[in-house]
């Protein structure tokens, strides 16, 4: 018999599964984490997995109350930094 005061520990999703609960394609998803714009993820083996806590908090970094609020973060495209692409093209 388990003992149910133990809590369980957080959720991993993987790629597809991440995907869907920010709203995003698979790729769009692959892309951030290609060029570091997207949210902490974890490597198992080969597996990519992202905990439910590091999704919400990239997410909430786009959080806004108006258009006119600036927020707190910002929640950036999914495509190379414009630095970096100018260092690759060299």
């Amino acid at each position: 018999m388990s003992d149910l005061s133990v809590p369980l520990p957080p959720r991993l999703l993987r790629t597809p599964e991440a995907a869907r609960y920010l709203g995003l394609s698979g790729r769009t998803l692959e892309k951030h984490r290609t060029f570091g714009t997207g949210p902490a993820y974890k490597k198992i083996g080969g597996r990519v997995v992202y905990a439910l806590g590091d999704l919400q908090s990239w997410a909430d970094r786009g959080s806004r109350v108006s258009t006119s609020d600036p927020g707190a973060g910002q929640v950036r495209p999914a495509r190379r930094p414009a630095s970096s692409f100018q260092d690759w093209r060299r």
